[in-house]
């Protein structure tokens, strides 16, 4: 028997009239509730329909100071939308399943596994980790629906994550949801044909292009190395003209592997204000207004429209959004600049995948650490900073200590990652870039503490050493997260501890 989740209803359709706003609005409430700590949507005002007037009149000409305007804020908004949409245009060039470098390569509507964790060279995505085994593919639902095969994990940790255009997730698949191995069928806004035989659950997106990325539980053992490969052939996705009702299996060691170009220092850069308004007409397509966005969408639409035959226009437009590039969405890249403050200079967000209209929080995630899953699969703490205050640095060394049954409060596993100041990993000595749940080697101290040495060079004492999280050179950044977590970490009873400088 065959469900559907209906939480990514198509937006447009609830912008007729209050009264079928309020009920429509039902299924984005539930989808809200799977966090206690995500916003519900308040009723429409009664009149609220009559108060929106008609869009802008596109006879009348505009101010190139007025398009820039408009420019600078969509450029801040629509930024998260348009980095997924540029992945998706890149994914649409590839044309078979495939390693290139450290990068996973897939045409569009299937994805591909690695093998192993990420290679710290990855340089696509912001913040990996080592704590799973990742999977990467995109959807154009436009295109055909897709059947997404979830294997049987066992015992295993493992969560699907899907999102949207928005970065906002639109499918729960995982072990903290009870799922059960078999066949789930994505769809778009739009799609109304029968499901087929044998389909678990339907999920709609609210829009037509979205990002499927698996992430598989793996203790940093050689025993566990070899004893995840075969779970992993059960993992794939594919259009749904070829499900058969049968589990595909992809044995993804053998898949070709090509060299990749040499990594940069930085994120591949997603975003380019130079051909920003190029794609935005087709982002804007992609994904509907969500309720009260009506007007905004008219408005840039206008602006777009304007500027198409206006050279000047689109100058300003695109020195507009460069400066909102440099002076708004650049400093967002700084895990400080943002989020709830929390002791000793942490910080952390409680809507992660669930950005809704929250606009400063979904570009800040999207431009420092995007495709975060939602809070109660993953819960996110950031650090750049010492007890002091002072920017974590390779000049010093630091330690992290947690008290005696005081790691985070987890029914999955925890993490303490460390990266460089553009938020990657860097070779080191023992090819450690995260501890935690993973690691079998850790040695707490006699008291059930556990301390984490941060520094450059390997500690001379063994138990030190033991515990050893090598940081890499100039400013660097520590990430906490607590996987499946409890009510202590989701409701922020509990906060990870200072960080402290040595000497």
């Amino acid at each position: 028997m065959s469900s559907t989740n209906d939480s990514g209803l198509d937006r447009r359709n609830l912008l007729m009239a209050g009264a079928t706003l309020a009920a429509a609005s039902t299924p984005t409430v539930a989808r809200a509730q799977n966090s206690s700590l995500n916003p519900q949507p308040l009723p429409p005002s009664p009149e609220w329909a009559r108060a929106l007037p008609p869009g802008p009149d596109a006879r009348v000409k505009i101010t190139e100071a007025y398009a820039a305007h408009v420019a600078r804020d969509a450029f801040f908004w629509a930024w998260p939308l348009v980095n997924t949409y540029n992945r998706r245009l890149a994914f649409s060039k590839m044309t078979e399943q495939r390693y290139v470098g450290p990068l996973l390569e897939a045409p569009l509507n299937r994805l591909t596994m690695l093998t192993d964790y990420v290679n710290p060279e990855e340089r696509n995505v912001a913040c990996p980790n080592q704590d799973v085994v990742y999977g990467l593919g995109m959807v154009a639902l436009d295109v055909t629906p897709v059947v997404v095969q979830v294997p049987d994990f066992g015992d295993r940790f493992w969560v699907y994550q899907i999102v949207d255009l928005r970065t906002d997730s639109f499918v729960q698949l995982g072990k903290m949801y009870g799922t059960t191995p078999g066949f789930y069928l994505l769809v778009g806004p739009d799609w109304n044909s029968e499901v087929p035989k044998g389909i678990t659950r339907v999920f709609r997106a609210s829009s037509n292009t979205g990002l499927v990325a698996p992430r598989i539980a793996q203790n940093d053992t050689p025993e566990d190395k070899r004893a995840i490969q075969d779970v992993l052939t059960g993992i794939a996705m594919y259009p749904v003209a070829e499900y058969d009702g049968r589990a595909k299996r992809v044995e993804w060691s053998k898949l070709p592997k090509v060299p990749g170009a040499p990594p940069g220092e930085e994120e591949t850069r997603w975003v380019l204000p130079e051909k920003f308004f190029d794609v935005l007409p087709m982002v804007l397509a992609d994904a509907p207004p969500l309720p009260g966005e009506e007007a905004r969408y008219g408005q840039l639409l206008a602006v777009l429209a304007a500027a198409k035959d206006n050279p000047k226009v689109r100058h300003a437009m695109i020195e507009a959004a460069k400066d909102a590039e440099e002076k708004l969405v650049n400093p967002l890249f700084q895990f400080r600049n943002y989020g709830q403050q929390l002791p000793h200079n942490w910080s952390t967000i409680s809507n992660e995948s669930a950005f809704g209209t929250d606009y400063f929080t979904r570009t800040a995630v999207a431009k420092s650490n995007i495709l975060v899953n939602s809070p109660n699969e993953t819960k996110y703490f950031y650090q750049d900073l010492d007890a002091s205050g002072a920017r974590l640095n390779n000049a010093n060394r630091y330690t992290v200590t947690f008290a005696k049954d005081g790691t985070p409060p987890v029914n999955g596993f925890w993490s303490l990652s460390i990266y460089n100041q553009h938020h990657f990993f860097v070779a080191n000595p023992i090819n450690r870039f995260s501890v935690g749940t993973k690691n079998k080697d850790l040695k707490p101290a006699g008291d059930g503490s556990l301390t984490i040495y941060v520094q450059a060079e390997a500690p001379a004492d063994p138990t030190q050493r033991a515990n050893w999280l090598p940081a890499p050179k100039g400013d660097f950044s520590l990430y906490v997260r607590a996987y499946w977590p409890k009510t202590e970490v989701t409701e922020g009873s509990w906060t990870p501890p200072a960080v402290q400088r040595v000497g």
